[in-house]
């Protein structure tokens, strides 16, 4: 007889759809930026437990904050075909309120593990980071206004602020500058994205730039945030990072840079989807040169 449950479901405890509910890929960028916070701020090293907390914290803040995403967006990801298949909405996982349990006991835990290793400051930020991604952008903004990322993308701003808080409460210039990056880059990053699923985002409601300017106004408006992203990325070299984080900042930028003129002059789904892979290269790039120039 022919089951008539989901995959996950008949064969089984659903591990890897459980997996898939924390969102992983994007909480191993953010604990990235954490990191990186942490190798460019002045003060004593962490210790071997204190910096696995430290990752860890972040790493389960951010899928605490990944999950009520899904949890929350369970009605419009049926509607996106880049969504669809995610657990909530497949159905391979079952909505309900013991999930909002899971989900505030991890952070809870991370929050708390973050205040007793490190510091409250670090708490703090750690906590920053999985609310706004959360409830400032997954609730109060991504439904109601084209700027939901703008300002839900703090929180990769605080991730970096929770590394450098982790050995010095009192935050220095470079933290600050990076975390103004990381600012700067979330809505370039996204807005990339969703050019090359405007449909997606308006046929389930979803008020993204491209959707409420066109592509058009929205790979221009890509183009000037790039510009300023990239020259906001050389500031941390005004207050001590060297040649190795100029040679990184350099070559991200040049990349970004090329692949949004191009998106500009020819707006379709592949360029705009060329244009979100170099964002992630411009990234990895910026914080990989800071972390190697500030500790080697």
């Amino acid at each position: 007889m022919e089951s008539t449950l989901p995959p996950n479901r008949a064969s089984g405890f659903p591990f890897r759809a459980i997996m898939g509910v924390f969102k992983l890929r994007i909480g191993v960028v953010i604990t990235f930026t954490a990191l990186a916070g942490l190798s460019v701020s002045s003060g004593p090293s962490l210790s071997l437990v204190q910096l696995v907390t430290l990752t860890l914290a972040v790493l389960v803040s951010s899928a605490s904050a990944g999950a009520f995403n899904q949890y929350y967006e369970h009605d419009i990801d049926p509607l996106m075909s880049r969504t669809r298949s995610r657990p909530f909405a497949s159905g391979q996982i079952q909505h309900g309120p013991i999930w909002l349990f899971i989900i505030g006991a991890l952070m809870v835990v991370s929050v708390a593990a973050a205040w007793i290793a490190l510091n409250a400051w670090a708490a703090f930020f750690v906590f920053l980071g999985a609310f706004f991604y959360a409830i400032v952008y997954t609730v109060w903004l991504k439904r109601r206004t084209w700027l939901n990322i703008v300002f839900g993308g703090l929180a990769g701003s605080w991730a970096v602020l929770a590394g450098a808080t982790a050995v010095e409460p009192q935050v220095g210039a470079v933290p600050l500058a990076l975390a103004f990056v990381l600012f700067l880059w979330t809505p370039p990053h996204f807005w990339s994205l969703a050019i090359a699923y405007r449909d997606d985002y308006a046929a389930a409601g979803v008020p993204m730039l491209p959707v409420v300017v066109g592509d058009q106004r929205a790979a221009k408006t890509i183009f000037a945030s790039t510009l300023a992203l990239v020259a906001a990325s050389f500031l941390p070299l005004g207050f001590g990072l060297g040649a190795i984080y100029f040679a990184g900042a350099a070559v991200g930028g040049f990349l970004f840079i090329q692949k949004a003129w191009r998106l500009v002059q020819n707006t379709n789904r592949q360029t705009a989807m060329s244009c979100f892979h170099a964002s992630l290269a411009q990234l990895t790039l910026v914080l990989t040169a800071a972390i190697i120039d500030a500790r080697f």
